[in-house]
């Protein structure tokens, strides 16, 4: 059965067309909460909350082809919530130490570790359209932007990305063996 006739079923109250739909896009759903979160108790937290609050107003969706935008826009909103409740209460041990290991240019430079280091605004506009394979309208429906704003961001974390990677080449090319 396709996600089309799923999402009308668990729009209709079908709970195991919901489940189903669920786990078509879980590993989504955690990559995207991860990104933002970087805890993997915080991520499992947000997406516990998002699909409660989903099978809940799941009869309220209008429109079933934009499903997964709405599932990711309740991710989203739960993950801003987490964040924001982290600020407030930022405890000792998560201070980072002042004196942390620098990496070594020899260190393997992962894509996604670099997606990661980027801010926010940034990193969740990469995170939807390159890894979770959204349009550009489907990321300005999810993140409630313009089209343009998302293609501005995308740019910015583009060139970002870039600068790093760059860098990184830049550095390994001149470091002279030991």
């Amino acid at each position: 059965m396709d996600s089309p006739d799923l999402i009308t079923q668990a729009i209709q109250g079908d709970r195991e067309a919901f489940i189903r739909l669920i786990r078509e896009i879980e590993n989504s759903l955690y990559n995207t909460a991860i990104s933002m979160l970087r805890k993997e108790e915080d991520a499992a937290d947000a997406i516990q909350e998002t699909i409660l609050k989903a099978y809940k107003s799941m009869h309220t969706l209008r429109e079933p082809q934009y499903f997964k935008t709405w599932m990711f826009r309740i991710l989203i909103n739960e993950c801003n919530t987490l964040l924001s409740r982290r600020s407030l209460s930022t405890s000792y041990a998560e201070v980072p130490a002042e004196h942390q290991a620098q990496s070594s240019p020899y260190d393997e430079v992962d894509m996604r570790e670099a997606v990661d280091q980027l801010e926010e605004t940034k990193r969740i506009v990469i995170v939807l359209h390159y890894f979770e394979d959204m349009s550009l309208r489907q990321v300005a429906d999810t993140l409630g932007l313009s089209e343009s704003a998302v293609k501005m961001r995308l740019s910015r974390a583009r060139k970002e990305l870039y600068q790093k990677f760059k860098n990184f080449r830049e550095v390994k090319l001149h470091v002279e063996p030991v």
